[in-house]
């Protein structure tokens, strides 16, 4: 078979099975696009390794990102949430249905806040409801000119023990403290009712029931939050994930890079 017509030939087909609604076939289109790749530096070389090592090559370049921009953030070691308006939510298409959602299941509104993470602007709306014990937060997240929201369902008992439900599109950055019990769902899970049951469901699956759960105090969920998040921050301390600058900020160590690079691989896989 002529090499180049080979190669136009699987591209084609990569092309067509990326085109599918079905998400089973844009991910068989997304390894025939691994396999046009190989299939290239193996007509060139005629090595089955270099086409091998064609395939491997995408699964290298999040260390570019890593190593050139993430090795270099300094990030504060105690980041408080500030009042902020909310964003204008012609940018975040789907926030605006979640939010209306929320008032609708009873959940009231307790704040707005916001924080900043190096190119990173998160800002919450908060919404909590005592009968389900629970917090709700639409998170709108802009990162340079990308921009995406996504809902958490958070509950915590007397213990301190916390189950979070969220459909975040993304791995996480940090590994969750020992407390915390996350449960995640697919981002394209945009049902409140479906998020609220499998919310419950996770709960019970591991041992607690509603009432053992804390009823949140509306006044106080930013100071959950920021305890949230130092307690996380303290654990990839302990794990070596990150490391102190000496300058109340911190850094990631070979090891974190080595992490977020298992991470981009995940979503990689998850999100093609």
């Amino acid at each position: 078979m002529n090499p180049i017509l080979t190669i136009l030939g699987t591209v084609m087909i990569g092309v067509a099975l990326r085109s599918c609604k079905t998400k089973t076939y844009r991910k068989i289109g997304a390894l025939v696009y691994l396999i046009a790749s190989g299939l290239i530096l193996y007509f060139l070389t005629g090595n089955i390794f270099a086409g091998l090592a064609g395939i491997a090559v995408w699964f290298f370049l999040p260390l570019i990102h890593l190593l050139g921009t993430i090795r270099k953030l300094r990030l504060p070691l105690n980041n408080k949430l500030h009042h902020s308006f909310p964003p204008n939510e012609d940018m975040f298409p789907n926030a605006d249905a979640t939010i209306a959602a929320l008032e609708d299941a009873g959940f009231e509104h307790a704040g707005n806040s916001g924080w900043d993470w190096a190119a990173c602007s998160q800002s919450y709306q908060f919404f909590w409801h005592p009968e389900e014990r629970s917090v709700a937060a639409v998170c709108f997240c802009k990162q340079s000119k990308i921009t995406f929201s996504f809902l958490t369902i958070t509950s915590r008992d007397s213990s301190g023990t916390l189950w979070r439900t969220t459909n975040y599109p993304f791995s996480q950055m940090l590994r969750e403290s020992p407390n915390v019990w996350q449960n995640n769902i697919p981002c394209a899970t945009g049902c409140l009712n479906k998020i609220l049951a499998s919310h419950h469901y996770f709960i019970t699956l591991h041992g607690a029931s509603h009432d053992d759960l804390r009823i949140p105090d509306p006044d106080g969920i930013d100071e959950d939050v920021e305890q949230d998040m130092r307690r996380q921050i303290d654990h990839n301390l302990e794990s070596r994930l990150i490391e102190l600058t000496g300058d109340g900020h911190f850094k990631y160590s070979t090891r974190g890079l080595l992490f977020l690079w298992k991470q981009s691989i995940k979503d990689m896989i998850k999100l093609c």
